[in-house]
């Protein structure tokens, strides 16, 4: 498995990054052992977390996922082979019970959310500490305007930098980097770190697929000039880009078992109409659909690291076995084709 130095940092990730997600929600904890045991025999040292997790989120699960991690930890012994990140939740009406909903990116609640991470992941410190979103008022999960109606308070990014250089300095966390960001909160939290002499982010944890590549409007040239690397998220859209869902509406899966109204974004008709138009394009050329999605995030040049998920190791062999497909550049060229006329149609 290749390996890059994630951003500015010191660290150097895999290519691939488990994500862990469905530990406690849709994997049982023997199950989720079985994933990062295999995860390493292949080469992969980065696994993804966060406070939230496991989805959809809940009070009665809420911190299973890191939970899991930390019992596999301490069972392996393998701490010093592994590159862990995790996330702080953000603002949020919908997550009250973490922290009483007190959930602003402030130093209160950063120490709190970092102390008890470390207390189910059963280590003492994290390499990569992220913002699962932004404080502020920016469009996120699926929205796409930016609503300047919708401001609100929220801690400065020179507050949360400060908060985060405190717990780097006690050791607590290494690198820190965001998620769900802006070009323009990419480039102010690079000013403040070069300003106040605080963190520089290492790293942008943001959707990207086939049917989502919005990162390449102005995010991509942000990060490759401020150097900071995209550990893209969803590669598969939720299971969407399988074709699975086209195959089979009522397969199990998490845009049948939980709520619609919980993930709308990837049940937009235009992403069903590019998962149907790629699935084809890949059985045409001899691949299945999750093969020519996750080729193609492997492919991209602005991508450090993929995050992939699996519920078991069937799908986690295929997931990681597809980083070896070099598509074809007719193939490539197919791809932008129903890109831009999905995008723009007419045009």
């Amino acid at each position: 498995m290749q390996t890059v130095k994630l951003g500015s940092s010191d660290l150097n990730v895999s290519r691939i990054c488990l994500g862990t997600m469905t530990f406690g929600e849709q994997n049982t904890e023997a199950e989720a052992h079985d994933q990062l045991d295999y995860a390493l025999e292949r080469g992969i040292n980065f696994i993804d977390a966060a406070e939230m997790y496991p989805v959809m989120p809940r009070a009665e699960t809420q911190g299973t996922t890191e939970r899991f991690i930390g019992s596999w930890l301490k069972q392996s012994g393998r701490r010093s082979d592994v590159i862990l990140a995790t996330k702080v939740a953000g603002p949020s009406p919908n997550l009250t019970w973490i922290r009483n909903g007190r959930n602003d990116l402030d130093a209160a609640n950063i120490r709190a959310a970092v102390d008890a991470s470390l207390q189910r992941l059963q280590t003492d410190y994290i390499d990569l500490y992220q913002l699962h979103w932004p404080s502020r008022n920016v469009p996120i999960f699926g929205q796409i305007a930016f609503n300047p109606d919708s401001e609100h308070p929220h801690a400065p990014i020179e507050e949360t930098l400060a908060a985060l250089h405190g717990l780097i300095k006690e050791g607590k966390i290494r690198h820190v980097g965001v998620s769900n960001e802006s070009a323009w909160g990419v480039s102010e939290f690079i000013k403040q770190s070069e300003v106040k002499s605080l963190p520089r982010i290492a790293s942008i944890q943001n959707g990207y697929h086939l049917a989502n590549r919005s990162f390449e409007t102005g995010l991509d040239e942000t990060c490759f000039r401020e150097n900071v690397g995209l550990l893209a998220y969803s590669p598969l859209a939720f299971g969407q880009l399988t074709a699975k869902y086209i195959d089979n509406p009522k397969t199990q899966g998490r845009l049948t078992i939980f709520p619609a109204s919980w993930s709308p974004r990837y049940l937009r008709p235009t992403v069903v109409e590019a998962a149907r138009r790629y699935a084809a394009l890949a059985r045409d050329n001899g691949m299945t659909p999750a093969q020519l999605a996750l080729a193609w995030c492997y492919s991209r040049w602005f991508i450090a690291s993929t995050i992939i998920g699996a519920t078991n190791l069937m799908q986690l062999k295929e997931n990681i076995d597809a980083f070896s497909i070099k598509l074809p550049d007719d193939v490539i060229k197919s791809i932008n084709a129903i890109h831009a006329e999905i995008t723009n149609p007419g045009q």
